[in-house]
């Protein structure tokens, strides 16, 4: 029951945790998980010029961050071609998503997204009082036609698509999105998830137009740049619209550590290249487990790879709890049929020899 100075909104939202934490799954058993490969980070590491900037800027964590965040801001600038008031930093793609909405969305707005798609959008949604309605996947890919459909019909205020997608990893290529872009309404906000961008393959993002004044882009560097903990993100888009960030994001809200490491790993493109081969490797990796035990896995542009158990929902989970139970951390998806599979983040290879023998192990107990 709510504490009753909590407000009629607060209290009609349902307790919701979009994700249960590695940290907290070992808090409950008691087991220290020896792979951690189920939360879509990078165990690969940030560039090592990112970790001396953040070393060197520990020792100056008494001053507080540059509440602009000019240097980084411009930086990513720079490096997509376009000017800084066209960008805002903020807390990973999840505290910008929730900015967006405070911004756009009013208490009955409809919000469209895909049934599956990454949950914490969803929990944004609730908190600002949108009306959200879900569209199933089609072949385990966001269906992008009914997406566009169903939110013209429902007269959405905002529609959201991740390309490449997380739980299942799939992608379209640039111009079929750049169709999407040309065909959302004006008065529509297409809120465009790219956080899987640099894993993807070419031509999977369009050029980087600000000119489109009802799309925002995201972007991140908790992935292939490896700075999750950092919680640094970036949304770029018209500078008018990006402009009305500034009346509600949190000035101090990003810590100067995670924006120092964040400046030095994105002018380390050398190592961003190397760190996408190897994440690409782990993929093909993982792959082969996957085909080694007689389950599909999914083609993926992201640093995960979707694992088809060949069954439904409630034998897949019986395959995760198994493998969660051998001390090796990973997720499924939480919607059918999207939750006959499980999800597997790419790792070194000592973390994917514990996932194989784990997996291993469970189908042999199961069957």
């Amino acid at each position: 029951m709510s504490h009753p100075l909590v407000n009629a909104r607060i209290r009609a939202i349902p307790p919701t945790v979009p994700f249960v934490g590695p940290e907290a799954l070992t808090r409950k058993t008691g087991h220290v998980f020896k792979a951690r490969i189920g939360a879509n980070e990078s165990v690969f590491g940030p560039s090592p010029k990112a970790v001396a900037a953040m070393q060197k800027a520990a020792a100056e964590n008494w001053m507080y961050a540059d509440p602009e965040s000019f240097e980084l801001r411009h930086a990513i600038a720079r490096h997509l071609r376009i000017a800084g008031n066209n960008v805002v930093i903020g807390e990973g793609i999840d505290g910008l998503l929730g900015l967006s909405l405070h911004v756009v969305l009013s208490p009955g707005d409809t919000v469209v997204t895909s049934d599956g798609a990454y949950p914490t959008f969803n929990f944004h949604v609730a908190m600002h009082e949108g009306r959200l309605v879900k569209v199933p996947y089609r072949d385990d890919r966001e269906d992008l036609a009914a997406l566009l459909d169903t939110a013209q019909r429902e007269k959405a205020r905002v529609l959201y698509v991740s390309n490449p997608d997380n739980p299942m990893g799939s992608w379209w290529p640039a111009s079929d999105i750049e169709q999407l872009m040309a065909e959302v309404p004006e008065d529509m906000l297409l809120i465009l998830d790219e956080a899987y961008g640099d894993t993807a393959p070419v031509g999977t993002l369009p050029p980087v137009d600000v000119n489109r004044p009802n799309v925002l882009r995201y972007r991140t560097f908790s992935k292939a740049y490896g700075l999750a903990g950092a919680r640094i993100g970036y949304c770029i888009g018209p500078a008018d619209l990006i402009a009305e960030f500034e009346k509600v994001r949190n000035h101090y809200g990003l810590n100067r550590v995670g924006q120092l490491g964040a400046l030095a790993a994105l002018e380390d493109q050398d190592y961003l290249i190397e760190a996408v081969a190897r994440i690409a490797r782990s993929r093909e990796r993982i792959a082969e487990i996957a085909r080694g035990a007689n389950l599909a896995p999914l083609p993926s542009a992201t640093n995960f790879v979707a694992i088809d158990c060949g069954r439904d929902g409630a034998f897949a989970k019986q395959v995760l709890d198994g493998v969660l139970a051998r001390d090796v951390f990973i997720r499924m998806p939480g919607v059918a049929p999207l939750n006959r599979c499980i999800r597997v983040s790419c790792g070194a290879d000592e973390n994917l020899d514990l996932f194989a023998n784990a997996l291993s192990e469970t189908l042999a107990e199961l069957r």
